[in-house]
């Protein structure tokens, strides 16, 4: 499977892929947030420090999974850059926001990989570009929601709402 982001995917190769994954067992609980509305905290010198952002907004996602009774927890996100920290301080700090959510010697674990190279991320990067298409009033957003829609668990969670 190419990556959503890829260059030469035509529309129609999204949409059937889209059709495809929604097929899927696939139970999405999202957020979004809107560039206009990302607080002064996360820019330094008029850029946006995607680091903190970015670890800030996964843990917000992952609390709408929590509490839950697991002894273990894998989490995989996406490996990407994070401008301001380390992969080991983001690992870190997402265990320490989420840890307290669990229960007594719960063994979490978070880890970074490549989407290129595993399906599931692969399928949650589809995902999350249908997901910003549809937000950012993009072409052919509202079509890739609708195909989705059925397989969501409730409304996203808009981050740092006005």
């Amino acid at each position: 499977m190419p990556k959503w982001s890829a260059t030469g995917i035509s529309d129609a190769l999204r949409i059937r892929t889209l059709k495809y994954i929604a097929k899927l067992d696939v139970r999405i609980k999202y957020g979004f947030l809107l560039r206009k509305n990302i607080p002064s905290s996360f820019r330094r010198k008029g850029k946006i420090e995607s680091g903190a952002l970015y670890t800030s907004v996964i843990c917000e996602i992952l609390e709408m999974y929590l509490p839950v009774d697991d002894k273990e927890i894998y989490i995989f996100c996406d490996c990407r850059s994070l401008k301001g920290i380390t992969k080991k301080e983001f690992e870190l700090s997402i265990a320490a926001r989420l840890l307290p959510l669990c229960s007594p010697n719960t063994f979490l674990r978070v880890e970074m990989i490549d989407s290129a190279v595993n399906a599931n991320i692969q399928i949650a990067d589809w995902i999350s570009g249908a997901l910003a298409r549809y937000f950012e009033g993009a072409p052919l957003g509202a079509e890739y929601y609708k195909i989705l829609k059925n397989n969501f668990l409730g409304d996203g969670k808009e981050f740092f709402a006005e």
